[in-house]
């Protein structure tokens, strides 16, 4: 027993250690974009969309930090929004049929989203402490 007592405080030390790292490699690469942007003079959509996507993933870091768990929809969404930034930066590069497939992948993305949405208020997790009745 004491042996897994202290493999789960290693295991949850690791966890914050990685969250940190996460955080600040994030940062750094915020530094980075920003730092070109300076260099640039001015900004592009491309510098905007991959703003966003760190601040999502600042975010996920945020909320994982906060309530220990990480809800799935947040990756998801930075997928989709990183399949969007392909789509708008590299379209006149693309053939039709590759457009069809990273547009068809950001719907099932979607759809994903909103089935997880439906489970989660149709069938949510019992409270930490309540027992689930077998009915």
């Amino acid at each position: 027993m004491l042996n897994r007592k202290y493999g789960l405080k290693l295991i949850k030390y690791a966890e914050a250690g990685i969250l940190v790292l996460i955080a600040i490699a994030t940062l750094f690469a915020i530094g980075e974009e920003v730092k070109t942007v300076w260099q640039r003079g001015h900004v592009i959509l491309a510098d905007l969309l991959l703003l966003f996507i760190y601040l999502e993933v600042l975010a996920m870091v945020a909320n994982y930090a906060e309530i220990g768990k990480l809800p799935i929809r947040m990756p998801v969404y930075i997928a989709i929004v990183a399949l969007a930034r392909y789509l708008i930066l590299d379209m006149k590069a693309m053939d039709d049929w590759r457009i069809i497939a990273i547009a068809s992948a950001a719907l099932v993305l979607a759809l994903t989203v909103q089935v997880i949405r439906y489970g989660q208020i149709k069938l949510p997790y019992p409270e930490p402490g309540q027992r689930q009745s077998d009915d």
